[in-house]
């Protein structure tokens, strides 16, 4: 399991170790706040690094280490 905190995550470097369209780098470009004040973060938007298309994922899919690697491998 990968340790992060919904905080730290903007900006942040990642490998998906099953890439989709070729496409295996992405970064943090987005992380989603929720409406209610003091609610836990849920969504970070991630952007693929050559074609920079933008995905919606749950933050928590981010600790997968079967899924996820932080930063570029």
């Amino acid at each position: 399991m990968n340790p992060l905190h919904p905080k730290k995550l903007l900006l942040s470097k990642w490998t998906a170790l099953a890439p989709v369209n070729k496409e295996k780098h992405f970064i943090v470009t987005r992380v989603i706040e929720p409406d209610a004040p003091g609610a836990a973060v849920e969504w970070v938007d991630i952007d693929a690094v050559h074609s920079r298309e933008t995905r919606r994922i749950a933050w928590k899919t981010l600790r997968d280490d079967t899924l996820w690697r932080q930063g570029w491998l």
